[in-house]
C-alpha cells in the first residue's frame, strides 16, 4: 500500500509543478515588460555588465528549452524568449545568464554539480536495468545496487538546488541593480522565478519518494 501511495506522488508532485511553470509563464509571456527590452537584450548586457564580452547568446531550438551551455560558454534561449519582450522573455534570460555569472565566479554546487553529473548520468541510465535483474533472479545485493544508482539521481536533484536558486537569485539582483525592470516588473519576474524553483524542489521530492518506494518495496520482500 505504501508503495502505491509513493508512487501517486511520484506522478502528481511533478505534474502538479509543471502545471503552476506553465500556467505562470502562460500569463507573463502576454505581458510586456516595461522597458520593451528582449531577452537577448537582457542576457548581453548582464554579460556585458560582468566583464563576459566574448559570450555567446544565441536561439536555440524548441520552447522552454532555454539553457546555458558550460562546455562552450554560451547562453542558449528559445525563439519566444530570445526575440520577446514579454516579462517572462525577461526573467527566464536573466535566470539563465545568472548561470554563467555562477560559472565566471567558480560558484562551488554548479562546481560539483558538472563534476558528478557524468558519473551520476551513467549510473541512473543503468540503475533500473540493475534493479530488474536483481529482481528477476532474486538477487538481493544487486537489488540494492541499484537502489544505490537510483539514489545518485537524487544527489544530482539536492545539488542542483542551490545551483538554481542562486541563479534566480544573481538575476533579480541583477535586474535591479541596472533598473532593467520596473517595480511592477518585478513582481512577474520574482513569481516566474519562484515557479521555476518548484520545478526542482518538486525533483527533489519525487527523487526522495522513488527511494522511499523502492526501499519500501525490498523491505516488504524481505
Amino acid at each position: 500500500m505504501d508503495s502505491i501511495i509513493y508512487f501517486i506522488l511520484i506522478l502528481l508532485i511533478p505534474l502538479a509543478a509543471q502545471f503552476f511553470v506553465s500556467s505562470s509563464y502562460g500569463k507573463y509571456k502576454k505581458q510586456e515588460n516595461s522597458r520593451r527590452i528582449t531577452g537577448y537584450d537582457i542576457a548581453r548586457k548582464m554579460l556585458d555588465n560582468n566583464g563576459l564580452k566574448d559570450m555567446y547568446v544565441v536561439i536555440t531550438d524548441g520552447t522552454m528549452s532555454d539553457h546555458y551551455d558550460p562546455k562552450r560558454k554560451t547562453v542558449r534561449l528559445s525563439d519566444d524568449v530570445y526575440n520577446g519582450t514579454s516579462i517572462a522573455s525577461l526573467a527566464i534570460a536573466a535566470h539563465e545568464t545568472g548561470h554563467a555569472l555562477q560559472d565566471k565566479d567558480g560558484y562551488l554546487y554548479m562546481k560539483i554539480r558538472s563534476f558528478i553529473f557524468p558519473i551520476v548520468s551513467l549510473g541512473t541510465k543503468f540503475s533500473y536495468i540493475v534493479l530488474l535483474i536483481g529482481f528477476l533472479f532474486q538477487m538481493i545485493d544487486l537489488i540494492w545496487l541499484g537502489i544505490l544508482l537510483v539514489g545518485l539521481g537524487f544527489i544530482f536533484q539536492v545539488v542542483t538546488l542551490p545551483v538554481e536558486f542562486n541563479a534566480s537569485s544573481r538575476a533579480k539582483k541583477e535586474i535591479e541593480k541596472y533598473n532593467f525592470a520596473s517595480s511592477e516588473d518585478l513582481i512577474g519576474v520574482d513569481k516566474m522565478l519562484k515557479a521555476a524553483a518548484y520545478t526542482y524542489v518538486a525533483g527533489v521530492l519525487s527523487s526522495a519518494l522513488e527511494l522511499l518506494r523502492l526501499i519500501s518495496i525490498v523491505s516488504g520482500r524481505d
